[in-house]
């Protein structure tokens, strides 16, 4: 689970903002909202991101997805740069590094992880452990001049000395020494479970063009989770649907599909060389029945509305983090979906999951007239600054001069008492006349 995360000049993100899990001390829905996955730590399950458009809400999402792509795959080739922009709107952040910092728990224990870079290569990179005591798991420089990388490890953590020069070979100065690590051929139990950490508990983002359908059907048909499991959430969302077929079916290959494989598809090199041989692609045909008296009547997945196959892919991965522990970043939430099945998804989480955690960002602001599902410390701004950075704040942060306990977070976001809303001015535009 996130206790916290961090980052700072990351396209919009100039200052360093931080988005804590970290729960107030109340106990307002804290069997729905609250976990202890340590002893003295109590960690919020939900974190809804509001703001204007261009306020830099999925910025904050995008930064948490670039730092797992950055551990999970890493370059080949030290000569690779990074795809992102610091902060670009002023002549000085552009030449400074970029940091993220990230606090997280797992397998009971509390790792604290750093990294600073620019576009060619990662300066400065460390990660702690608690066991009980707060101790150095590894310290990462580099010689930016040589292109080299120094990494010194802690005096807890039990490496050969063989294994450590290994690990180093393998940190190019574009690679984090965790992205190294997959590399290379050594055991190490704190190294493989932050790994694991990013690989299996922090999900890539979801934005509303994300298609899942594939993957929820591939889901499904592996059993890695339950077919009846989704049929249930669909059923509970009342959209009619009585049962899931999945079948297998080849289609012939035609240069028009090879070109799209080829070029705009995720296919790698080896799977478009197996289609190219066999001339066909083994796709999935995903059909869902809907019961209408007594009878059946399946509808292609195609078919059905954008709200539905939206919600499809919702159960499924609700149904993964209900199961397992895993951390969702999901952008604009309510994209295809009636406000009420919005709120009918987040209690469905809340109520079901144990250790999981959903981040959202959302522009749905009547789901804020919802007090007695929501609390203070789970709600979150983002609001462009003078200068057009990012500033993310939290409701928590109010005090009773903005905001009672007895007042309606509602009204006082849309009349502009919390900021983070757009500053819109009259409707009147004064065209150029086109004959001037």
């Amino acid at each position: 689970m996130i206790i916290n995360f961090s980052v700072k000049n990351f396209y919009s993100i100039k200052d360093r903002v931080t988005l804590s899990f970290e729960a107030a001390k109340s106990n307002d829905l804290e069997d729905y909202y609250v976990i202890q996955p340590i002893k003295g730590l109590r960690l919020l399950k939900l974190g809804l991101i509001y703001g204007a458009n261009a306020s830099g809400k999925t910025t904050v999402l995008q930064a948490l997805d670039f730092l797992r792509d950055l551990v999970l795959k890493p370059f080949v080739k030290k000569t690779e740069i990074f795809n992102f922009e610091p902060f670009l709107f002023d002549t000085i952040s552009k030449n400074h590094n970029t940091v993220f910092s990230l606090k997280f728990i797992q397998n009971k224990v509390k790792y604290a992880y750093e990294i600073e870079l620019n576009k060619k290569a990662i300066v400065r990179e460390s990660l702690y452990f608690h066991k009980p005591n707060k101790a150095l798991v590894y310290s990462r420089s580099t010689d930016v001049k040589k292109q080299l990388t120094e990494i010194t490890f802690g005096s807890k953590v039990k490496i050969s000395k063989e294994s450590k020069s290994a690990l180093i070979g393998n940190t190019l100065w574009n690679n984090t020494v965790l992205g190294g690590y997959l590399k290379t051929n050594f055991e190490s139990t704190e190294l493989q479970d932050v790994v694991n950490w990013f690989n299996n508990k922090l999900k890539p983002i979801i934005e509303p063009g994300t298609d899942l359908v594939s993957f929820v059907s591939d889901w499904i048909e592996k059993k890695e989770i339950k077919k009846r499991n989704v049929v249930e959430i669909l059923k509970k969302a009342d959209f009619g649907i009585s049962d899931i077929i999945i079948k297998d079916q080849s289609i012939e290959l035609t240069k028009e599909l090879l070109n799209f494989i080829t070029k705009d598809s995720n296919f790698s090199y080896e799977e478009i060389g197996k289609i190219k041989e066999s001339k066909k692609i083994e796709t999935l045909e995903i059909l869902l029945q809907h019961t209408i008296g007594k009878d059946n009547y399946t509808l292609p997945i195609e078919y059905e509305s954008a709200g539905t196959k939206r919600y499809y892919e919702f159960s499924g991965i609700l149904s993964l983090i209900i199961n397992e522990k895993g951390i969702l970043l999901i952008d604009e939430l309510e994209s295809s979906l009636h406000p009420d099945l919005v709120k009918h998804f987040l209690l469905t989480f809340l109520v079901n999951s144990k250790e999981s955690q959903l981040i959202t960002t959302t522009h749905h602001r009547e789901l804020l007239m919802e007090k007695d599902i929501l609390r203070k410390d789970a709600i979150w701004f983002t609001e462009r600054k003078e200068d057009c950075s990012t500033d993310l704040f939290s409701l928590t942060d109010f005090d009773s001069s903005v905001i009672r306990n007895t007042s309606s977070i509602y009204n006082a976001y849309k009349i502009g008492k919390l900021g983070a809303a757009p500053n819109l001015n009259d409707y009147y535009i004064e065209f150029e006349d086109d004959k001037n």
